[in-house]
């Protein structure tokens, strides 16, 4: 069949398709990223055959606009497969499509506790130990991961975390929906946090916890924020990201994001990052972004116990 024969606003429709192939290691959270997908509102289908990718668009956009954001799970073990999955994916791009390729990974030892807790088998060496069948598949996918758009690390990650995580990166806001932006305070000392899209580091400022009165204390209580921001430091720090944001969150708008999440961390992630969070949190407020606080060190961020 012809374009010609196609049903009215079939281009259209082609041309405003969204796909998101999503591919990674067994046990990354694969199957749950997809579901997540689903949820929000995207056209699911696990492991279609590559060489029908170009008809299944097709398909489609012959419904008329019905069917806009379109999500592929894909599991990717024969090298062979692979060869087909890498030459259909260039024949999409090469056409125009809107694809992102969204490769999931985990640490091997959160990768092992994951299988073990499931009490299943490596998929690619189920007769041999997990480790062996998770460093196998690394190799095999190393190809892959290079050609990824967005690779993501989830070892950190609850189901509830990935959920959020998915709705914050795919879920279509309107145009009159204003960015969210999520300010997560932590400690170097415990660790950066996975899966930001920016970082600052706020340890140059003086630190209250070596005030005894105030070391106790969080930076949500007004003893500890006096004390941090009445410096000059702290000040022009503050001026100075109210200069950056005002110029970034507009050109993060325009790329159609409705989620971004800023990091902020001192030593120990209780004193100076929690002043500073409040404080840009009330400056994202006036300049029209909804800003919500997260204190990793203070409160946990998640009761989720199951994992993905």
């Amino acid at each position: 069949m012809s374009n010609d024969d196609k049903p009215d606003g079939y281009s259209e429709a082609l041309a405003a398709l969204r796909l998101v192939i999503v591919t990674g290691s067994s046990g990354s959270g694969k199957t749950q990223a997809l579901k997540c997908l689903e949820d929000i509102g995207f056209f699911c289908v696990d492991n279609l055959p590559p060489a029908l990718f170009q008809k299944f668009i097709e398909l489609c956009a012959e419904r008329g606009g019905e069917v806009k954001n379109i999500g592929l799970g894909i599991d990717i073990r024969e090298r062979g497969f692979f060869s087909d999955f890498s030459s259909n994916l260039e024949r999409l791009r090469s056409h125009g499509y809107q694809i992102e390729l969204l490769f999931l990974e985990a640490q091997n030892e959160i990768l092992v506790r994951r299988f073990s807790e499931s009490r299943r088998p490596h998929p690619l060496l189920p007769q041999q130990p997990v480790m062996e069948g998770i460093l196998l598949e690394r190799e095999r996918l190393q190809t892959l991961r290079q050609q990824a758009d967005r690779i993501v690390d989830t070892s950190e990650f609850s189901i509830h975390d990935l959920k959020q995580w998915i709705g914050r990166q795919y879920q279509e806001r309107s145009q009159t929906e204003k960015m969210k932006v999520t300010l997560q305070t932590f400690g170097y000392k415990h660790g950066v946090p996975y899966n930001v899209d920016m970082v600052f580091d706020v340890r140059f400022l003086r630190n209250p916890y070596f005030v005894p009165s105030l070391q106790a204390l969080t930076g949500e209580e007004k003893e500890v924020q006096t004390y941090v921001l009445e410096t000059v430091e702290a000040q022009s720090f503050l001026q100075h990201l109210q200069g950056l944001f005002s110029f970034l969150l507009p050109l993060f708008e325009r790329e159609q994001r409705s989620y971004l999440t800023i990091a902020i961390g001192c030593t120990g992630g209780r004193h100076r990052s929690v002043v500073m969070a409040i404080q840009l949190g009330e400056m994202l407020e006036k300049l029209g972004y909804k800003a919500l606080l997260r204190h990793r060190e203070i409160v946990s961020t998640s009761t989720e116990t199951e994992k993905v």
